[in-house]
């Protein structure tokens, strides 16, 4: 028997995993934009392509380093 309303989409479980899906839409964005410049280079819309380009890739670093920080142990000192 086929569904007529399918299955909501699965959401991440943690912090950690949104954290990490978000980096790689981060990551495909900028390719996408990197391929636009390599499509368009002499176009007049092709500084909006590499300011985007560069906002996306800070996004990325900003992730990436949300991560390292859940990753990280918790230093016990800090504990109360």
């Amino acid at each position: 028997m086929l569904k007529i309303v399918p299955d909501p989409p699965h959401l991440p479980q943690s912090l950690e995993d949104t954290l990490m899906m978000a980096a790689d839409y981060a990551l495909c964005a900028e390719a996408v934009t990197q391929q636009a410049m390599l499509m368009q280079p002499r176009s007049p819309v092709s500084l909006l392509i590499m300011a985007s380009m560069h906002e996306l890739e800070a996004l990325r670093k900003l992730l990436e380093a949300a991560l390292l920080q859940l990753q990280k142990p918790a230093d016990p000192r800090t504990q109360h």
